[in-house]
């Protein structure tokens, strides 16, 4: 759990990645020649801030979001929201400008209804602030902010280490209306003919999907992939043994929603486990749906 506590801890809302995109770089260089199957990284600015690892002759992906929900300092002491951030008068915030680090609070202006910061000085225009990271970690549970997508990332990352044919791909921007899997996907097809997409990302616990009782395979959030594909999907995770839940939801995205509107034909599954809390500071998730979130996607990948 350290590794996830230092992606939770590291800034990177939507459009200002390249603090992650440093770190998972730094991590992979590093650790991938332990891995099973060294991958081939890709990277730079074809890619802007995003990250492809090409292990072997790949038939399907896992697409994994780096970026969180934040908030971006506008005028007056005004805050205006990055993605769909949680609010409650009181969070604490953090972000740096050019007067240096800075930690103030969040509160909501009913009267004018406005979303501001409390701090002893102003903050510099266009400044970022994310919510400041406190990691719980216990038996059953681990509890941070950002657990979304940070821990999507950390199970590709487990999943790397055993890996020996497929891509990873590490994407941006999927908070605040998505746009980097556009141009991920053209290359990923183009260049290695992978139509298969897993997207390794953190949904909700609701009435019908419970914590600690294994990851989430979505039959539909706010579109429908292609029953065929999810079927096959479901069979796998049957025959595995691996415990898991069928999620339906009418609300909610991912990074698969540029795949479904892909011109190319792309088919995709959201699998990963369930949270509490979403987008705030307290986001919790059960550790056995951690688990069976790794092990389910070890066994798709080797079985797609």
């Amino acid at each position: 759990m350290k590794l996830l506590e230092q992606l939770c801890e590291i800034h990177a809302p939507s459009g200002n990645e390249q603090n992650m995109t440093k770190f998972m770089l730094g991590y992979i260089n590093q650790h991938k020649n332990t891995w099973k199957q060294p991958p081939k990284v890709l990277h730079g600015n074809a890619f802007q801030d995003c990250i492809l690892l090409v292990f072997g002759t790949p038939r399907s992906a896992i697409f994994a979001h780096m970026d969180s929900v934040g908030f971006t300092v506008r005028y007056g002491r005004q805050l205006v929201k990055i993605g769909g951030p949680d609010i409650a008068n009181g969070y604490r915030l953090v972000g740096e400008d050019a007067q240096g680090r800075i930690e103030c609070s969040l509160v909501y202006n009913e009267a004018e209804e406005q979303l501001q910061y409390i701090n002893e000085r102003e903050i510099d225009r266009g400044t970022e602030l994310v919510f400041k990271c406190d990691f719980r970690e216990t038996d059953e549970t681990v509890q941070s902010c950002y657990l979304d997508n940070r821990l999507g990332v950390w199970s590709a990352l487990q999943v790397a280490e055993t890996l020996e044919h497929g891509i990873i791909a590490f994407s941006c921007w999927e908070e605040h209306g998505g746009g980097s899997v556009s141009f991920l996907s053209r290359y990923i097809y183009e260049q290695y003919g992978v139509t298969q997409g897993l997207i390794s990302d953190i949904t909700w616990v609701t009435e019908g999907v419970q914590a600690g009782r294994g990851v989430a395979i979505s039959l539909r959030d706010s579109l429908i992939p292609r029953r065929a594909y999810v079927q096959r999907i479901i069979r796998i995770a049957q025959e595995s043994g691996i415990p898991f839940q069928l999620e339906v939801e009418g609300a909610g995205g991912s990074d698969a929603k540029e795949l479904q509107r892909s011109h190319y034909p792309w088919d995709w599954c959201f699998v990963g486990a369930p949270e509490d809390n979403v987008h705030t500071p307290d986001e919790i998730v059960h550790k056995r749906d951690i688990e069976s979130m790794v092990a389910l996607y070890k066994v798709l990948m080797q079985k797609l």
